[in-house]
């Protein structure tokens, strides 16, 4: 996508403007805004920040400073991005996003209704976030990038704003839109077609979240699984945080740089996990253009003027060396405009306008009960992501979220739409009494792993595919689904270890596309030739797991993983048989042999660290890197991260036990949390969560009490 963007950025005209001036650095006012803080930093022997604070506030800004210390830099490049500035950093490469922010047009929303639609609760977290990083920033100049101080609340308001949609995959639409040639038809009207079923989005290749409850638990425990997978570093890599205050706050779990409060995690009542789905929720319409004037569209039989306004992006070319390049922004009434070598469109997703994601997640986040919890889920102003629910009271739900258009009947929403038609505009929703969910079921557990919700448990409580006609849901299944399926309902009583052990399961489903693209291979006849002969019986002692010392793993994933990445990312893929091939020439090429171990292969990498990993993609034990590096080794950049599992025993007794890829120590090599964590990842071992402060104390390393 940045390719696409970037040419499209530049080929444009553009002038060049003057950039306003750097404010000034100063620490007083925020040394005076944290004597108004009480909040502790208590360290763990991990490095891992517990933040205690009287109001939920205080918390809010311990957070800042505490993540600051570890990540400083991606979390300034996270808000700068939401601000549009990030090529002022990061050069070209980094405009089309910074252009996007502007496209987007959602902090016009900010700016005009942070104060009216925000909840004062809300705006405090925000605002206190925004303090613990202007004090860091304030304590810390060399460290501060240009043009990014000083952060305000809105920024963490604009921040989920813009993130939501990517969440969901707009990025596709945006990068069809910007094709050298249209790629869609526009559609007929009603009766002048065969109206197909929205296609299965593509699956995708990251997160696991199962709950279970007492009924099929061994010991009548409740358990909860979170397990996204994203990159190891960045702007949406974990980091782990306690956060307590005396207002009742209280929860563990995962945020990313920018974010004030938990995404996903448990407090002592209830947690829940996410996992990426990606409904259609984003509709392009191709607008008619006056012969005479580009500026007007034609609109339910009338010629409207496209609002217009120009902004100026810097970007950095090198060193302090920055110009401002001008752009024009364009709207109409469906949502942003651009203008393309085949047509101008407007585009309309969900999440337009909507400024409450932040409000969501905090009445997520302060939530006690199941109802609490499912009323923040009802507000429905985050559009996306699949939500697995459990509580200390035995409750599981599993939740397809989506805020769903209520689309005009008739028409091929897969297509482009007619933009002179007020009747295609929606603005109405299905509400999430309408998703598909399964509340409490029968067999006593739910799962998703990025797959269909149609087959979230077992038995007949799951969602009926046929009830949800033109939603544009997911129906594929991943080899995780698969699994998790597998095993989980073949499990009637499970243990505590057997919950543990069916997370890092490494194995490949009989229905995977790896056990069927293998048995092309293994159904190939290459005649004479003994090398490839020898390299398909190997492939066949493979009994489709990926531990360390497997020794046909390796041709198995490479030649899978070829075929599969490319039918992904919407390209012709080889065939079976040219990747078998070309997996056997490059295994022979680096290795020696195609009778290589998948530890030799499949690398973990931080720091001076280099060991072998077991797992791979799309299993349960996920360690992603999709493709072969020249050394002809995969080297895991994303998958399992920060994994959190909690339990509540039949008695309401909690355990929360976690585990994070690297350490708390995001960038600073020199620390001892660079990487400590490492040896415990490797091993599929956790570290347990102390949630008591009386336990947390005689492990604690290091208190911090910011600007004191």
């Amino acid at each position: 996508m940045n390719r696409i963007l970037l040419l499209c950025l530049l080929v444009a005209s553009f002038g060049c403007a003057s950039l306003p001036p750097e404010e000034p650095i100063r620490l007083e006012p925020w040394l005076d805004a944290a004597a108004k803080r009480d909040v502790r930093i208590l360290r763990d022997e991990f490095g891992v920040p517990h933040i205690y604070g009287k109001t939920d506030a205080d918390v809010s800004f311990g957070l800042a400073y505490a993540h600051s210390e570890d990540d400083f830099e991606t979390i300034q490049k996270v808000l700068l991005q939401t601000r549009g500035r990030l090529a002022a950093v990061d050069g070209a490469e980094a405009a089309p996003f910074d252009y996007l922010v502007h496209v987007l047009g959602f902090w016009q929303d900010v700016e005009a209704r942070y104060e009216s639609d925000i909840p004062v609760a809300v705006r405090a977290i925000a605002e206190a976030y925004a303090e613990g990083l202007n004090l860091y920033a304030a304590e810390n100049p060399r460290d501060v990038l240009p043009g990014w101080y000083p952060a305000r609340g809105q920024d963490l308001v604009a921040g989920f704003m813009f993130r939501t949609p990517f969440f969901y995959g707009m990025q596709r639409t945006l990068i069809e839109l910007l094709a050298e040639e249209r790629q869609q038809e526009i559609s007929a009207a009603p009766g002048d077609q065969a109206i197909r079923p929205f296609p299965a989005p593509p699956v995708q290749m990251g997160s696991n979240a199962v709950a279970v409850a007492p009924s099929r638990s061994a010991d009548g425990a409740t358990r909860l699984l979170v397990n996204s997978h994203q990159p190891y570093t960045g702007a949406v890599a974990w980091y782990e945080a306690r956060l307590k205050s005396e207002e009742g706050w209280d929860m563990i779990g995962g945020v990313f740089p920018g974010s004030p409060l938990i995404l996903h995690g448990t407090g002592r009542t209830l947690g829940w996990a996410n996992t990426v789905n990606l409904p259609d929720l984003a509709d392009v319409y191709v607008l008619e253009i006056h012969p005479d004037d580009p500026d007007l569209y034609r609109y339910d039989g009338e010629w409207l003027r496209l609002e217009r306004t120009e902004v100026t992006l810097p970007v950095r070319l090198f060193g302090p060396f920055r110009i401002g390049v001008e752009r024009e922004i364009l709207r109409s009434v469906h949502g942003p405009v651009l203008r393309t070598s085949h047509g101008t469109y407007a585009l309309r997703y969900v999440g337009m306008g909507e400024i409450r994601q932040l409000e969501e997640y905090y009445r997520l986040n302060r939530a006690t009960n199941y109802e609490e919890w499912r009323a923040a889920l009802e507000m429905q102003a985050l559009p996306s992501i699949n939500y697995v629910y459990a509580d200390r009271e035995g409750r599981i739900a599993y939740f397809y979220n989506v805020k769903s258009p209520i689309r005009a009947a008739g028409w091929d929403w897969q297509k482009y739409l007619p933009g002179d038609r007020s009747d295609l505009v929606w603005d109405e929703f299905h509400p999430l009494e309408e998703v598909p969910q399964v509340v409490d079921p029968a067999s006593g557990f739910v799962v998703n792993a990025n797959h269909s919700p149609f087959r979230a448990t077992v038995g007949d409580e799951n969602p009926r595919e046929d009830d949800y006609p033109n939603w544009g849901i997911e129906t594929g299944m991943t080899n995780r689904g698969l699994r998790l399926l597998e095993q989980f309902g073949a499990d009637e009583s499970i243990t505590a270890a057997e919950f543990h052990a069916y997370k890092y399961d490494k194995r490949y489903s009989v229905e995977s596309e790896a056990q069927r693209i293998t048995a092309e291979v293994l159904a190939l006849d290459f005649g004479d030739d003994a090398a490839l002969v020898a390299a398909q019986a190997h492939l066949a002692s493979w009994e489709f797991g990926l531990e360390i010392d497997d020794r046909a793993a390796a041709l198995g994933v490479i030649t899978a993983t070829d075929v599969v990445v490319a039918q992904l990312s919407g390209n012709e893929p080889p065939s079976v048989e040219a990747a078998f091939r070309s997996a056997v020439e490059r295994l022979e090429r680096h290795h020696g042999s195609f009778d290589v171990p998948w530890g030799e292969v499949n690398r973990f990498q931080r720091g001076d660290l280099d060991l072998p990993i077991a797992g791979g993609p799309d299993v349960l034990r996920a360690v992603e890197s999709f493709v072969l590096r020249p050394d002809g080794r995969y080297v895991s950049n994303s998958g399992d991260c920060y994994i959190l599992f909690t339990e509540w025993a039949a008695d309401g007794t909690q355990t929360v036990e976690t585990i994070h890829q690297f350490g708390t120590a995001t960038l600073d090599e020199d620390s001892p949390h660079y990487a400590d964590q490492v040896p415990l990842f490797l091993a599929q071992k956790t570290r347990r969560a102390r949630l008591e402060l009386e336990e947390l104390l005689p492990h604690v390393t290091r208190e911090t009490r910011p600007g004191r």
